[in-house]
């Protein structure tokens, strides 16, 4: 007998490396690889006791998507699970149960809605349609108003489920854009790429085991979630309050433990830009109108903060008053 190890690539190639023949050096190695895979139930009774301690599970099916991409590479390729996944996941590492917009019914897997959402850039290589096709859960890509494939995949017959691909925006701008590499279409967002930037690892988990993914930074998680929030249309106000809902919930958090990285984080994002500094403005006044506390709290916060120096007049440069008119126009548009 011979034997040969066999995995599989990010890319999902499947590779052989010769071992040996069959020998007692290699009947070891067997048993270890073996003992390891005893792993999982460890895993698993390890997530039964978190869930019974209090930390909110994933549910099984979205929980299968998660792991199945965790095994293709999706998250060593730099993957990062968002949305009310990651959100969920937050609060079971900052060691807190989060409450619904009222604060009077705990969100548990339940209230995470039907969407799975990932994000990533758009220059790695890992074969996401593989991974989303060995599932066997008939998700495919949905069409868009224009007839041509979205970046959400689903089984219409069961609508229970959804998965979302995201990325950063582009020179194209919003139109789903078709990532050869990748073998999935992707959404280009808006200020997505705040949230990427510096993720951390967490875990996810269900009754059968757990799995480790990449999730953003929660202050950076909750900032964006302001400005996205601001974004939205009078069609989306349902999603917007659910948006200044977690940011609130996360802020609250850090204002008790950890208000310098809200500090940080907030200089970060202001200094990207007047879009930028003009959304977080927005963002800010509608958690206060929302949540007072935690609103008022951050905003005196942020006012501490040491205001960007204005550039010095230079001698014999034009007067400013000349040219305003033209400026406000071009502030209008």
């Amino acid at each position: 007998k011979y034997y040969y190890f066999q995995y599989r690539e990010i890319d999902g190639t499947v590779r052989q490396i010769y071992v040996g023949p069959a020998s007692e050096r290699i009947a070891a190695l067997i048993a270890a690889a073996a003992a390891k895979s005893g792993g999982a139930k460890q895993h698993a009774a390890l997530a039964k006791s978190a869930q019974a301690l209090g930390c909110t599970p994933v549910l099984p099916k979205h929980f299968s998507v998660i792991s199945r991409l965790s095994e293709y590479g999706f998250f060593k390729a730099g993957g990062v699970l968002i949305g009310t996944h990651a959100y969920l996941a937050m609060g079971n590492m900052l060691g807190v149960k989060w409450m619904d917009g009222a604060r009077t019914q705990d969100v548990d897997s339940a209230h995470a809605g039907n969407n799975v959402s990932l994000a990533l850039p758009a220059n790695i290589t890992v074969d996401v349609s593989d991974a989303i096709d060995s599932l066997s859960m008939g998700l495919l890509p949905m069409a868009s108003f224009n007839g041509l494939p979205s970046a959400t995949y689903a089984n219409p017959a069961a609508p229970e489920l959804c998965l979302d691909f995201l990325t950063t925006l582009h020179r194209g701008g919003e139109a789903v854009i078709r990532v050869p590499n990748l073998k999935v279409s992707l959404q280009p967002l808006s200020y997505m790429e705040f949230s990427l930037e510096q993720t951390i690892q967490t875990v996810v988990f269900s009754g059968t085991g757990a799995v480790v993914v990449n999730i953003p930074s929660p202050v950076r998680y909750a900032l964006h979630k302001l400005i996205v929030a601001g974004e939205r249309s009078e069609s989306y106000r349902t999603k917007a309050t659910k948006d200044i809902a977690q940011a609130s919930s996360l802020l609250s958090c850090y204002l008790a433990n950890d208000p310098d990285e809200i500090s940080a984080t907030w200089r970060d994002l202001v200094s990207r830009g007047k879009k930028w500094k003009a959304g977080a403005a927005r963002g800010l006044a509608t958690l206060s109108q929302q949540f007072p506390d935690e609103g008022l709290a951050v905003s005196a916060l942020v006012d501490q903060l040491p205001k960007a120096p204005r550039k010095a007049a230079t001698a014999g440069a034009p007067k400013p008053a000349a040219r305003k008119a033209k400026s406000n126009r071009l502030d209008e548009g």
